[in-house]
């Protein structure tokens, strides 16, 4: 069974998430948390203005 590099438990499936330009492979619930805080930090960088 594959592995998650985020959390090393083994799961089903893995998931390909970029994360700062690089891509990473992540168990779904990691790849959620990875999208979340790519999404929340691009809003930051932006409103920063």
């Amino acid at each position: 069974m594959p592995t998650c590099k985020e959390c090393n438990d083994e799961v089903d499936a893995l998931v390909t998430v970029k994360v700062d330009g690089k891509a990473k492979k992540l168990c779904e619930d990691c790849a959620d948390r990875a999208r979340e805080a790519a999404e929340i930090a691009e809003a930051s960088e932006s409103s920063r203005g």
